[in-house]
C-alpha cells in the first residue's frame, strides 16, 4: 500500500499507483478531494502533455501546486489519466 501524507494528514492511499519517472500517480478514487484545492498553475511535458495542479490544505496549512494530474495525457502517458501524483514535501511512500 503506497500513501501520500502531509501535515499530518493521508491525501491518498492505494495499492494500484502508476510510477512515472519516479513519481507515485494515484487513482483519483483514492485520493482525498476535501484536502485538495484547485490551482490555476499548469505546466506543460513534451511527452506526458498539460498539467493541472491542486494546492493542499490540511488544517488551516497550505501547500501550493502540491499535486498534479493530466486530464488528457498524451498517448505515450496514457496509463495516468485519472490519476493525481504529489510532491513539495507530501511523503509517499
Amino acid at each position: 500500500m503506497v500513501s501520500a501524507k502531509w501535515n499530518g494528514k493521508t491525501i491518498a492511499e492505494s495499492d494500484n499507483t502508476v510510477v512515472v519517472e519516479g513519481n507515485h500517480y494515484f487513482p483519483a478514487e483514492s485520493v482525498k478531494f476535501d484536502y485538495l484545492k484547485t490551482s490555476s498553475h499548469t505546466s506543460s511535458c513534451p511527452w506526458k502533455g498539460l498539467a493541472s495542479y491542486y494546492s493542499i490544505v490540511v488544517d488551516g496549512k497550505e501547500n501550493p501546486d502540491a499535486a498534479w494530474t493530466y486530464a488528457d495525457p498524451k498517448t505515450a502517458a496514457s496509463q495516468i489519466k485519472g490519476h493525481i501524483a504529489f510532491w513539495r514535501g507530501v511523503e509517499v511512500g
